[in-house]
């Protein structure tokens, strides 16, 4: 695998929106060497992680003896994956009416809708999932101008929050949620229209690593479709390992992937861990070959930040 790397007005939480993705890393200790390689990496990684995370994670990529690198299966403490989801506006009798008719590039303006349920009325039990009631995440249909927030429901069931379009163009609304007794949860999407001259922006070639302001991380491992993968992010800043990530959403990371074309969505968490590391393990299928951006959030100094990667399966 290869890969590359406006606060929005959400009520608790925000994540920053797309950020550019860096240049490669000059050096230090989480860039790839001549004389360290992958093999190294990993060798780093097992070690780390035996410490930090409930489930063991040993890997080897150099070619030795003992074969061939092969993802390890994630343990129970890990997230279990939500299949493709956002592809639709409606799924299993559950609705995302938008209320919004459009938002304007580069305004602050007012995202407005609900979810109804079978009968067609406007559901106002949800169930906290990963600390949240709803997830919205918004992109533009060429991936760009990424931002996860989380909006504020009114006892009527209208949720609301301010967010700004980066450019003009199609701006998918992706709702991730649960509702009440519900069996599982349920992950919509919707076009926001955007008014004015969209000219999509090409995506971003693959690298290993980018940096987001002073942070370098680096996205390694290998993807399969329809298997389950394992994929290690490492987080440097000023050359060394950052060890003191704080919990975002109830986890040390988050990766968002979504696939080039229709957006399919999958919100993966990583594996459970009693304390924080500069390494991040995440169990990860994606559902066929293709283009996708995986969006990195993680918090540290009590700001979020988001690192992308373009990585083709």
């Amino acid at each position: 695998m290869t890969a590359t790397g406006q606060h929005p007005a959400a009520v608790i939480d925000t994540v920053e929106g797309a950020p550019q993705p860096g240049r490669p890393h000059p050096g230090g200790p989480l860039a790839p060497r001549p004389d360290a390689g992958r093999g190294a990496r990993y060798a780093a990684a097992a070690l780390v992680l035996a410490l930090t995370l409930a489930v063991g994670f040993f890997a080897g990529r150099a070619g030795t003896a003992a074969g061939p690198y092969r993802p390890a299966a994630v343990g129970a403490g890990a997230h279990t994956n939500h299949g493709p989801g956002g592809l639709e506006v409606s799924r299993d009798g559950w609705t995302l009416a938008l209320d919004t008719p459009d938002l304007r590039a580069d305004r602050p303006g007012e995202l407005v809708f609900r979810i109804t349920d079978p009968a067609g009325t406007t559901l106002t039990t949800f169930q906290k999932n990963h600390e949240r009631r709803m997830h919205l995440v918004l992109v533009g249909r060429d991936l760009t101008g990424y931002q996860h927030v989380h909006p504020e429901m009114s006892p009527d069931g209208t949720w609301r929050v301010m967010v700004t379009p980066t450019a003009p163009g199609p701006l998918r609304a992706i709702a991730d949620f649960w509702p009440t007794g519900a069996p599982a949860g349920v992950t919509l999407g919707v076009d926001v229209p955007v008014p004015g001259r969209y000219a999509a922006t090409p995506l971003v070639e693959p690298e290993e690593t980018v940096v987001v302001d002073d942070y370098t991380i680096t996205l390694d491992g290998g993807l399969r479709a329809g298997e389950s993968n394992q994929v290690l992010v490492w987080l440097g800043r000023d050359g060394r390992p950052v060890p003191d990530l704080q919990r975002h959403l109830g986890a040390y990371g988050h990766l968002v992937a979504l696939r080039q074309g229709d957006l399919a969505y999958l919100h993966v968490h990583p594996a459970a861990a009693s304390q924080p590391s500069s390494v991040v393990a995440f169990g990860v299928t994606v559902p066929s070959a293709g283009t996708y951006r995986l969006f990195f959030e993680f918090r540290h100094l009590d700001e979020v930040r988001v690192a992308a990667f373009t990585v083709v399966v």
